[in-house]
């Protein structure tokens, strides 16, 4: 077990203004609160937070965050308390180890919701100190470091987690060694034989190829010191994980990857990067299409080098990455590197870190937060983020955009603004126009071209790449559709108030929320619309006195039977206008796609021409019925249910509605397709055909057809009623 001096000389190494009481305190403080506490590997627990706190002095973090590590599972795990932490240590440290402990329930890796609400909590900690996150994530490369010692079961659990959510979230972070030792750590625990498979592969390789690695760094270290650019050269071999990846995704033996083993070469400056790619390109044949320039376009995790492949010594494929140490220290430490001290001075860390892409994206993925999407909807959002490569495209005044690889154009739309993407209707690609779903590529030129009145098809949500795009489009969808229950709830109750002889108005209605159970009166326009509300109840929430016709109603239905007997009901419930004064106090339909949530009755529909009558269908909207429609005596009992509705129908609109015919024709060749003829030359779709047969020379045919009205549909009726082939013909309302 790390000794009090042994932490405070590792945090010496690189801060020489360490303060060594503070540690001193904090080593003391948890020791002491741990107590007897065992870990499953049977060492004391107080091992656990010191090998957090040693690994996070390896990313040379600030004095707080040690502490923070030393302490981080005294307030889940023993009698200590957020309060006596400030006491002793600040509120600056009692912050971050409370942040810790609100997120410690991850680690039980539980169902998928709480899971979810749990990676909520840890961002949400994170979002007010990064540093929350770098001490979870020390956190959970120790305990994966130690994960032999507890359950196979539990162990793949955690291992699946951290591979699911810990380890791209460090990559995200720019913390590439944290990342590979997870990813590693998790691929030996649920899949140890294609582990072992690969180690044993890549251990054989490096034997084999282990002189002409060493001949590659010699020979480029000693051309680079001949024109005077001091660099580090060394070689590097791709994690087993990485290589497992790949030859998934691309379907490949081990034996066709070409990029095993490369170089990394560390300079001073920004400059000698461009030098030696210079003097590489030169005397080497380059790879078409290897060369990747992350200096002057950064990674969203703050990543920066080049990338490219030449056919160096031996016409072997060498893979170089140039970068200075700088650029080195933040592709190994990511955001963590943002702690590192200058000039020996502190508290540089919350400035710098909130200047870095890494924690930009961060900000950005908190946003989703505040948008109320459910926790799995958020994880499943952060995850495709999270997993995808790059593809980095520019505005027309320059801007640039990052995007997942597979990106489309209203991706970028919702990359520039959720405003944006929702009002895009097309996309002109480096000046031309091309279709809104068009995977774009590195350096596209992207011009959005929008329109006020446009709403996002929900069919987009499962077309995008991004989880803003896909966060932002279930949203509108969600809103149009509340927009369209609450625009028919306002009609329902404008009209209930007219009939009640009172006056609708959104202040008054405002003022009894209370009374109805919801906070906004868009939320009582739209329960009303929805049916989960009855809109008498809304009238006499403001006009107590007010009785609901609905007895009425109901004594009036149940005196008469049939259709004449509703039609009566519905008259005297809801004023049915038999003249035109009465007509504007019916809601008016214009068919299907309007701005109403309406539908037809599925069995016969609806025409205009017809009589109508509206029953609100609780989160379906209106359904729409002709008065003389069988199906009518289910709502017998129901009369607040039942809307007084009327057609508004343009002359010069040609779109059709359903209506269902029953043909009784002899059974004899042709009889079907003549039928068709006519339904077809009158201009007529058939949607469906069902047949019945009555006898061997009789068949019933159903059919479910589109027509303009009700006169359209009578001609088509007399027009088979005149073939000799049909016996009967009758319209069919179920």
């Amino acid at each position: 077990m790390m000794r009090q001096y042994e932490l405070v000389d590792r945090v010496r190494r690189y801060n020489p203004h360490v303060n060594e009481d503070l540690l001193n305190r904090a080593y003391v403080y948890a020791m002491k609160a741990h107590g007897s506490q065992k870990r499953a590997s049977g060492d004391p627990y107080f091992t656990h937070p010191l090998e957090v706190a040693a690994i996070l002095t390896d990313m040379r973090l600030d004095d707080a965050t040690i502490v923070a590590a030393v302490l981080h599972d005294t307030i889940e795990d023993t009698s200590a308390t957020r309060e006596e932490i400030e006491k002793l240590f600040g509120s600056e440290i009692a912050n971050l180890v409370d942040g810790l402990t609100k997120i410690a329930k991850l680690d039980l890796v539980s169902k998928r919701a709480e899971q979810a609400e749990n990676f909520r909590k840890l961002l949400l900690a994170v979002v007010d100190d990064v540093r929350v996150l770098l001490v979870k994530l020390a956190d959970r490369l120790h305990n994966m470091r130690t994960l032999n010692f507890v359950s196979a079961e539990k162990s793949k659990r955690i291992a699946q987690e951290t591979l699911d959510i810990y380890a791209p979230l460090a990559g995200r972070m720019g913390m590439q060694s944290v990342r590979i030792e997870l990813e590693d750590l998790s691929f030996r625990t649920l899949m140890p034989e294609a582990h072992a498979m690969i180690v044993a592969r890549l251990n054989d390789l490096q034997r084999r190829n282990g002189e002409s690695i060493r001949k590659v760094e010699v020979e480029l270290s000693g051309e680079l010191a001949a024109r005077g650019i001091p660099a580090e050269v060394g070689g590097r071999e791709k994690a087993p994980y990485s290589i497992w990846r790949k030859m998934e995704r691309k379907s490949i033996a081990f034996e066709q990857l070409s990029d095993i083993f490369g170089f990394r070469v560390i300079v001073n400056t920004v400059d000698e990067c461009y030098r030696v790619i210079g003097f590489v390109h030169t005397k080497w044949p380059v790879v078409p299409g290897r060369f990747k320039d992350y200096i002057s376009n950064p990674k969203q995790n703050d990543y920066r080098s080049i990338h490219t492949t030449v056919i160096g010594p031996g016409r072997q494929r060498v893979e170089l990455q140039v970068r200075t140490r700088g650029m080195d220290d933040v592709a190994d430490y990511g955001i963590a590197a943002h702690a590192l001290y200058k000039d020996g001075r502190a508290g540089e860390f919350d400035s710098l870190t909130r200047e870095s892409r890494s924690y930009q994206w961060l900000r950005h993925t908190i946003d989703l937060l505040s948008e109320g999407d459910s926790p799995e909807e958020f994880l499943e959002h952060t995850k495709l983020e999270m997993f995808h490569d790059q593809v980095f495209c520019f505005t027309p005044k320059g801007r640039l955009i990052a995007l997942p690889r597979g990106a489309t154009p209203i991706d970028f739309a919702y990359a520039v603004h959720t405003d944006v993407g929702n009002r895009a209707v097309g996309a002109k690609i480096n000046g031309r126009i091309g279709p809104l779903l068009s995977e774009l590529q590195n350096g596209d030129e992207v011009d959005i071209v929008t329109s006020a009145g446009q709403v996002p098809p929900p069919a987009w949500e499962s077309l995008v790449v991004t989880g803003k795009a896909r966060a932002a489009i279930r949203r509108a969808s969600r809103d149009a559709v509340r927009t369209q229950y609450a625009e028919l709830g306002k009609q329902i109750i404008s009209r209930a108030f007219v009939r009640a002889g009172k006056e609708y108005d959104d202040q008054k209605l405002k003022a009894v929320l209370p009374r109805l159970a919801r906070n906004s009166v868009e939320d009582v326009l739209a329960a009303v619309g929805r049916g989960e509300m009855f809109s008498g109840d809304v009238v006499k929430s403001i006009h107590p006195e007010f009785v609901a016709a609905r007895t009425a109603g109901a004594v009036a239905q149940k005196g008469e039977k049939g259709w004449f007997g509703l039609k009566k009901a519905a008259s005297l419930v809801f004023k049915v206008p038999s003249d035109k004064a009465h007509e504007s106090e019916a809601i008016p339909i214009r068919g299907l796609g309007g701005d109403l949530p309406v539908r037809f009755a599925p069995v016969g529909g609806a025409v205009p021409g017809d009589r109508i009558v509206g029953i609100l269908t609780p989160q379906e909207g209106i359904t729409i019925y002709p008065i003389q429609s069988p199906a009518l005596m289910t709502f017998d009992d129901q009369p607040e249910r039942w809307l007084d509705v009327r057609w508004d129908i343009d002359e010069s609109d040609n779109r059709l509605y359903p209506a269902r015919i029953q043909v009784s024709a002899i059974n004899e060749p042709g009889t079907l397709g003549l039928i068709a003829t006519v339904i077809g030359e009158n201009g007529s779709n058939i949607d469906h055909v069902e047949f019945i047969t009555r006898s061997s020379d009789v068949r019933d045919v159903i059919l479910d057809i589109e027509v303009r009205d009700l006169k359209h549909l009578t001609s088509i009726l007399t027009q088979l009623k005149s073939k000799s082939v049909v016996s009967k013909v009758e319209r069919v309302n179920g």
